[in-house]
């Protein structure tokens, strides 16, 4: 029954006001949560331009000496730092232009020509930064003095400074005649709050609007079971548009009358703890009126008071927190509810690290819905008579709900909008124009738009770069970061490098549900990700607006002068005679087959190109036009069919990232060793795609003087030479060595310089050839770090003894073996000295007939590989042995015709594979029934 001092309300009119507080919007004004936020992330980005530049040594020295002989760059740094203080100062303009009822129209003006500015500022501290290196390089401030180019290239840097500080003021004046004082809405805490969240609740409340949420209603309705005692936390969480807070409505519906007492609460992003307090007070039940101004008067501290009067004398409650935003929302409150004898809290929140809230076994993430269900829920909306599709449109159906890829905001949204057409030719041109149909919808629009609002600026730029990758493109973890690091899109902080920082920066924006996870490594390092379609296309629009990117998707591109970054699945020979891009950042072309003379036309003309990424394309040689590019940071040329790095690269000295991964290309030019901020040379050529062969691959040919690229973090893959390890000697900072072609001679003395690695994390050994022993005895890392080892050649007598595995094995997470001769059980004999290891591969590794897995062995290990091992006719598994084991694979094991012993209790198997084993075992695998057996394994080929 409903509570006796509740307002007596229907739950349908109190989710419809809950619904229209939503839409008809926040402090946001015109453009709050409905809208567009006014964003600038160009001022981010050049703030951040600003800091690299101030903060590089090579480059206040360089100046310092300058300083002394022209008079007119002795204030060029204070002028930066000045550029720097107003720019930051106007980024929080905007943040508080956000929270005013100010002209959206006139306040976008301004923000454009912000904008303008702060692209200015970004070019110009390119250019110089790029000057000052070169003149740091030996030599080059003696030429300065010589010879007048340098001379007029400073001067000019000097001229551009007094121009962006001109334009300051310019924009200063503009903002001062249009808005001279901003005024942010004021008023107490409940005024704000009655005005409602910055988001719209989707009208799909009731049970016939609900397609494919019975497993999760079930869930939900069991863990609100009233009769349980004590105080129970629910998290709903995922991406905006999956449907949280229809469900959890859905659910407060059927379950509102079992509770004595029960609040629906909107937490706006702008919340303040007082103001949610007054709200919960109100919807409880105040004895008061619940707007007085006694309510409006009481401090945080009287506020929990009288919520813990009316909720103690109530046996049961039931409180919504809707789309919380903070975790500290439910912190702040939590001391309210811990005590209460039966009370049941349901937090929906867009992310998923905010699951710590409940115990896991409360957590309920949601996913999109599989394409049967998401094309009835679209039926139900674009045929709302029968709720059946016509034959003739089945195939256009089919496609949009495609499209939408299983998010109901998208597949209502879009069925919504079907439900006008009439005709087939109707519907074809709706579906042509996919993307600028859906953000008509002002409901996709708004919704969305709320997490990206959200994001942090540092966040702003790295999401919106990942919208320029093709539809479903599966990104990269590693090269992806390195691209957002080149572009200045992170810096260091502390002790952490760019790359760290830009990886917590994927891990926040996978957390926030703007990224997918796509893939994780044997670690449980995310590996690759991508971007829902839905997000994409309005992050397009976004990256459009605010003039950061393009993405061409149909292979015809229009000419856009302004345009900053650009990607293209399809590139034709009439689209660049006439294209002309000189902002142009950054160019994506995965894939697409491009001549060099269409990427020399392009490239020629676009002078501040810091990103090329090339990888799959069909070239067969470097563009010779890059040679010019001085900005250039990321060249990706993985899988093309390159054959010879031209020596101009030594041009490049702004390279960071240089991806030759499986190219043709054996040797690197001499002049690399000049690209002193080079910090990840990937470099190898396949021989063999099926990796059957022991050469499967080979490196690449080291240039002497390697020792110059002392930022080096990684260095994938060289050939081992007798001058490698004095080279590898004086590279301090790298991370990840992957060296082939490793001799007997070699061994001894670079095993003892990898070891000397300080921060080494990640190693690759291969011996020349099969038969080559490998002698590990001088491998001793210093580095506790080094957790992840590759080891492909034969072994040595003793190897097992030595220091990598006695000493350090405990350090060791990856192992990955092949072609090792043990003639013993390494399984055996590895499991004493690795208990952390994680992942284990085995591949042509000559072993004993029985390989035994002891009781309690491996209790970290998730992935197990055993493969090519043609001695083994036995696997036993002990008690107790893999406790948390996912991924069992057992391939190409000739002999093995039993089942392995004891394979049934690892109940926490997700994969098995036990293929190209002895032609009986399937027989003896049905025989025994052990499909039945094994039904945790979601994965099970035999």
């Amino acid at each position: 029954m409903a509570a006796a001092s509740s307002p007596e309300a229907p739950v349908n009119a109190e989710l419809g006001g809950v619904m229209r507080r939503r839409q008809e919007g926040s402090l946001d004004g015109e453009y709050g949560g409905g809208g567009s936020k006014l964003m600038a992330e160009a001022v981010v980005l050049a703030i951040s331009k600003i800091g690299i530049v101030l903060g590089d040594e090579a480059i206040k020295y360089v100046i310092e000496k300058l300083s002394a002989k022209v008079t007119e760059l002795t204030e060029l740094p204070d002028n930066i730092e000045l550029i720097g203080s107003e720019l930051r100062m106007m980024n929080r303009v905007i943040e508080d232009l956000n929270t005013t009822n100010v002209s959206i129209n006139v306040v976008k003006g301004w923000v454009e020509e912000l904008r303008k500015l702060a692209y200015h500022v970004e070019d110009v501290m390119d250019k110089y930064s790029y000057h000052a290196f070169q003149l740091q390089e030996e030599g080059s401030l003696t030429r300065f003095f010589r010879g007048g180019h340098h001379v007029k290239v400073f001067s000019e840097i000097a001229g551009e400074i007094t121009k962006i500080k001109g334009e300051i003021e310019h924009v200063k004046k503009l903002q001062h005649s249009w808005f001279p004082s901003v005024q942010i809405v004021q008023g107490n805490s409940a005024a704000i709050e009655r005005q409602g969240s910055q988001s719209c609740l989707p009208d799909l409340v009731q049970d016939d609007d609900l397609v494919g949420i019975k497993e999760s209603r079930g869930k939900l309705i069991e863990w609100l079971d009233c009769n349980k005692p004590g105080s129970t936390v629910i998290t709903v969480s995922g991406m905006g548009g999956l449907g949280k807070s229809s469900l959890v409505a859905n659910v407060y519906r059927r379950m509102k009358e079992s509770f004595e007492v029960t609040a629906w609460i909107v937490v706006s992003q702008t919340y303040t703890i007082d103001a949610l307090l007054r709200e919960l007070l109100r919807k409880i039940g105040y004895k008061e009126d619940p707007l007085s101004a006694a309510m409006d008067k009481m401090d945080i501290h009287d506020l929990k008071i009288e919520i813990t009067k009316k909720l103690q004398g109530n046996r049961n409650c039931l409180v919504v927190l809707d789309d919380v935003w903070k975790k500290d929302v439910y912190d702040q409150m939590h001391d309210i509810f811990k005590n209460l004898q039966a009370c049941r809290v349901i937090i929906t929140t867009r992310r998923d690290d905010f699951a710590s809230l409940s115990p896991s076994e409360h957590h309920l993430a949601l996913q999109p819905l599989c394409m049967t269900d998401a094309f009835d829920l679209f039926c139900r909306r674009a045929f709302k008579n029968d709720k059946k599709c016509p034959t003739e449109l089945q195939e256009l159906a089919t496609s949009i709900v495609d499209r939408c890829k299983g998010l109901p905001l998208g597949i209502v949204s879009m069925g919504s909008l079907m439900s006008s057409k009439r005709t087939e030719h109707a519907w074809s041109q709706t579906f042509n124009q996919f993307r600028s149909e859906l953000v008509k919808v002002d409901n996709v629009q708004a919704i969305l738009n709320l997490s990206y609002n959200n994001l942090p600026g540092n966040l702003r730029n790295c999401f919106l770069y990942c919208s320029l990758f093709p539809e479903d493109y599966i990104m990269s973890r590693e090269s992806l970061i390195r691209q957002w690091v080149a572009e200045g899109f992170v810096v260091s902080i502390e002790n952490n490098t760019p790359e760290d920082v830009a990886e917590l920066n994927l891990m926040d924006l996978i957390a926030r549900n703007m990224l997918q996870v796509v893939d994780y490594d044997e670690l449980g390092r995310v590996s690759t990700c991508k971007m829902h379609d839905i997000l994409r296309e309005l992050a397009l629009c976004t990256a459009k607006d605010e003039k950061f990117g393009s993405a061409n998707d149909q292979g015809t591109m229009k000419k856009r002068e302004d345009v900053r970054r650009l990607s293209s699945c399809a590139w034709r020979d009439s689209d660049v005679s006439t294209l002309n891009f000189p902002l142009l950042r950054t160019l994506i072309s995965l894939g697409a087959v491009i001549s060099t003379h269409m990427l020399d036309s392009i490239i020629a003309k676009s002078s501040y190109l810091t990103v090329l990424e090339l990888q799959d394309s069909a070239i067969t040689e470097v563009p010779k036009s890059i040679e010019h590019m001085f900005n250039l940071r990321y060249i990706g040329l993985r899988r093309t069919k390159i054959k010879l790095l031209p020596e101009f690269i030594e041009k490049l000295s702004n390279l960071q990232t240089l991806d030759i991964k499986q190219t043709k290309i054996e040797r690197l030019p001499r002049g690399i060793v000049k690209v002193k901020k080079l910090r990840h040379l990937l470099a190898d050529k396949f021989l063999d795609a099926k990796q059957g062969e022991f050469q499967y691959f080979i490196g690449v040919q080291p240039p002497k003087q390697l020792s110059n690229l002392v930022e080096l973090q990684t260095l994938e893959t060289v050939d081992a030479s007798d001058e490698l390890a004095d080279q590898l000697d004086k590279l301090r900072k790298l991370q990840s060595v992957w060296i082939s072609s490793v001799d007997a001679e070699h061994s001894e003395k670079l095993f003892a310089t990898l070891s000397k690695m300080p921060v080494l994390s990640s190693l690759l050994l291969n011996a020349s050839d099969a038969d080559q022993p490998l002698r590990l005895e001088a491998l001793k890392p210093q580095s506790k770090r080094l957790h992840k080892l590759i080891v492909r050649g034969r072994w040595a007598a003793g190897t097992l003894q030595c220091p990598i595995f006695q000493n350090h094995g405990i350090n060791l997470k990856y192992l990955a073996l092949s072609w090792c001769g043990l003639e013993e059980d390494p399984l055996l004999l590895l499991a004493p000295q690795l208990p952390n290891l994680v992942f284990l591969s085995l591949n042509k590794v000559s072993s004993a007939e029985t390989l035994v897995i002891s009781e309690g062995c491996f209790p970290k290990m998730k992935t197990l590989v055993l493969k090519n091992m043609p001695n083994v006719s036995q696997l036993m598994i002990g008690e107790g042995a893999l406790p948390i084991i996912e991924g069992l694979y057992v391939v190409s094991l000739p002999k093995l015709s039993k089942i392995p012993e004891n394979i049934e209790s690892l109940g926490s198997l997700k994969k098995l594979w036990l293929l190209g084993l002895h032609k009986d075992f399937r027989a003896e695998w049905d025989k025994n029934g052990m499909h039945h057996k094994m039904v945790n394994v979601i994965d099970l080929r035999v």
